[in-house]
């Protein structure tokens, strides 16, 4: 795991965990943040360690997640420009044919970023987007981002738990004209009004 300089003032601000200037406190932050058990699996680079093991083919990582993405991360990705670690092992991920996977929140987005993230899906990366339904009834903010982390988790083809999976629309009664009623929301206890 490492964060950019800029994500370091992020998840300052955002989450309250203090990760240095260059990522260089991230491994100290872990437990704190994700808990004693999960940071235990996690290891740490500051922004500036290019020499750590992401940073080479070689290493055999599955994959790479951007999590959250910024626009000026996936532009120097997309053009192969490395300033950091985490742009190098998106650029490693490219070059190696592995999975490549950017989460970007920006919104709106200009024609600048989507050309960025075309040139990307075109070289092999996905790009998903923190963007999560709503057909699963959420209830608070963690129940979207279990959406998308669970997105995240398939790509990478990963079993998990994390979030709500579509089970489709119920069985539809009789409809006059065609034999089946309108198609209902399998989420609503009464079998409720169809889904647009």
């Amino acid at each position: 795991m490492s964060i950019t300089d800029a994500g370091c003032k992020v998840l300052r601000h955002e989450l309250g965990v203090e990760a240095g200037l260059h990522g260089e406190g991230l491994a100290a932050a872990l437990p704190g943040w994700l808990g004693a058990e999960v940071a235990g699996h996690v290891r740490a680079f500051d922004s500036a360690a290019v020499e750590a093991p992401p940073s080479s083919g070689t290493a055999l990582t599955s994959g790479v997640i951007l999590c959250p993405c910024s626009m000026g991360t996936l532009a120097r990705v997309s053009v192969g420009f490395s300033s950091n670690l985490v742009e190098r092992a998106a650029d490693v991920a490219l070059k190696e044919g592995r999975t490549l996977i950017l989460v970007p929140r920006e919104a709106p987005l200009s024609a600048i970023h989507l050309e960025n993230m075309l040139r990307l899906a075109r070289l092999g990366a996905v790009i998903l987007p923190a963007s999560p339904g709503f057909y699963h009834r959420p209830k608070t903010v963690e129940d979207l981002v279990h959406h998308v982390v669970g997105k995240v988790l398939d790509r990478l083809g990963l079993a998990h738990g994390v979030g709500a999976r579509w089970k489709g629309l119920s069985p539809a009664a009789e409809d006059p004209g065609t034999g089946a009623a309108p198609p209902r929301d399998p989420l609503a206890g009464n079998g409720g009004a169809a889904i647009p």
